[in-house]
C-alpha cells in the first residue's frame, strides 16, 4: 500500500471519527447568551417589545408561552418540535394527551418569528430560541424586572416531531410524587428543579377537566376549597365550561403565592399538591422555603429554567433554522 493510500484511509477514518463524535456530543454543545449579538442584535429587543405590548392587554399569553417552552424541552430536547404541525411523514406533538386542547400561543410564536426575520433580513433566529426568549420575557413582564435572566441561545430546530414521544415524556396532572420525580430525573432535573419549575403555575388557568378528579376524589385538599370548585365544576359534564386560575390570588403576577396555596392544601391539580403533603419531606421543606422567600424563588427559578432550556439542544450542523415554525423547510 502506497503512502498516498495510507494517507487517504487516515483521512477517511478521522473524518468518520469526528462525525461520530459530533453525533454523540451535539446535545451538550454550549449555548451562549450573546449568540445573536453579531448576526442580529435587534432580535431579542423586538421580541420583548412585541410581547410587552400584547401582554399589557392579555397577560394570560405569558402562561401559554412559558408552557410551550416546557413542553418543547421535555420531548427530545429544546428543539422547537412542539411547534410542528402534522405532516405526511409524522404525527406531531400537538395532539399528544398533555397537549391537545391545552397548548396555546402558537400564533404568537409565528408573529414573533415573522417580525424577527423581517428585522434580521433573513431567517437566522430559530423557532426553538424564540420559544426560550418568549418564556423568559413572559416571566419578566409578569413579575420580574426587564430581562430577568440571560437566556442561553444557539438552538436549532428539529425536522421531525412525535406524538408518541410526547405521550411518553410529558407529565400529566394525575402524576403522583414518585412519577413526577422520576420524570424530571429522566431529563437531568432534580427535586429542587421539580419544585421550583412547578412554581410556573403561579400564572395561568386550567380547565375543569384537569382538576375534576382532584376536587371530588382527593383527600389532601382543603374541604372548603373543594366545595367552592365543585359548585362551578360539576361532577358530570361541564369539562370545558370553566377555566380556573392555578394561583387564586395573583394569577396574573409571577410570584411565589403558588407555594402558599400548596401549604393551604389548595393546589389546583393533583400533581401540584403532590409536592406538599405536610409530612416533613424534602419536597415539603422546599415548598415552605419558597413560600417564605420570594427572592430565593426568583433566583432558583432562573437557574432551573436555564438548566431545563439546555436539555439536548440541536446545535451546529444539526437540525435547521425554520422559516415557518409550524413546518420543516
Amino acid at each position: 500500500m502506497t503512502s498516498h493510500h495510507i494517507q487517504y484511509f487516515i483521512t477517511v477514518f478521522l473524518t468518520a471519527t469526528t462525525f461520530v463524535t459530533l453525533i454523540h456530543s451535539h446535545s451538550y454543545a454550549q449555548l451562549t447568551s450573546d449568540f445573536y449579538d453579531d448576526v442580529c442584535p435587534q432580535a431579542l429587543p423586538i421580541i420583548h417589545s412585541i410581547l410587552h405590548k400584547f401582554m399589557s392587554i392579555k397577560p394570560r399569553m405569558g402562561a401559554h408561552l412559558l408552557r410551550l417552552h416546557f413542553h418543547d424541552c421535555f420531548v427530545n430536547g429544546c428543539d422547537g418540535s412542539v411547534l410542528l404541525d402534522d405532516s405526511p411523514t409524522f404525527i406531531g406533538e400537538k395532539s399528544a394527551i398533555s397537549n391537545i386542547d391545552s397548548l396555546r400561543g402558537f400564533w404568537m410564536i409565528d408573529n414573533l418569528k415573522e417580525a424577527v426575520d423581517k428585522a434580521c433580513n433573513r431567517s437566522v433566529v430559530s423557532c426553538a430560541d424564540i420559544l426560550a426568549i418568549a418564556a423568559r420575557d413572559s416571566v419578566s413582564i409578569l413579575g420580574g424586572p426587564n430581562y430577568w435572566y440571560k437566556v442561553l441561545l444557539g438552538r436549532r430546530d428539529a425536522k421531525i416531531a412525535s406524538k408518541k414521544d410526547a405521550d411518553l415524556n410529558l407529565p400529566t396532572q394525575n402524576f403522583n410524587y414518585s412519577q413526577l420525580v422520576s420524570n424530571f430525573k429522566s431529563k437531568g432535573l432534580n427535586l429542587k428543579d421539580l419544585v421550583v419549575l412547578s412554581g410556573a403555575h403561579t400564572i395561568g388557568l386550567a380547565r375543569c377537566t384537569t382538576f375534576k378528579d382532584r376536587i371530588y376524589n382527593d383527600t389532601n385538599i382543603d374541604p372548603n376549597f373543594a366545595i367552592s370548585l365543585q359548585r362551578i365544576c360539576p361532577i358530570n359534564g361541564g369539562d370545558d365550561n370553566l377555566e380556573y386560575p392555578f394561583d387564586n390570588v395573583t394569577s396574573k403576577v409571577f410570584d411565589n403565592s403558588y407555594y402558599m396555596d400548596l401549604i393551604g392544601k389548595e393546589g389546583l391539580l393533583h400533581s401540584d399538591q403532590e409536592l406538599f403533603k405536610g409530612d416533613g419531606s424534602q419536597s415539603d421543606k422546599l415548598v415552605r422555603f419558597y413560600s417564605r422567600n420570594p427572592h430565593a424563588f426568583a433566583r432558583d427559578f432562573k437557574a432551573s429554567i436555564i438548566k431545563m432550556g439546555n436539555i439536548e439542544p440541536l446545535t451546529g450542523i444539526f437540525g435547521e433554522i425554520r422559516t415557518n415554525c409550524s413546518k420543516v423547510n
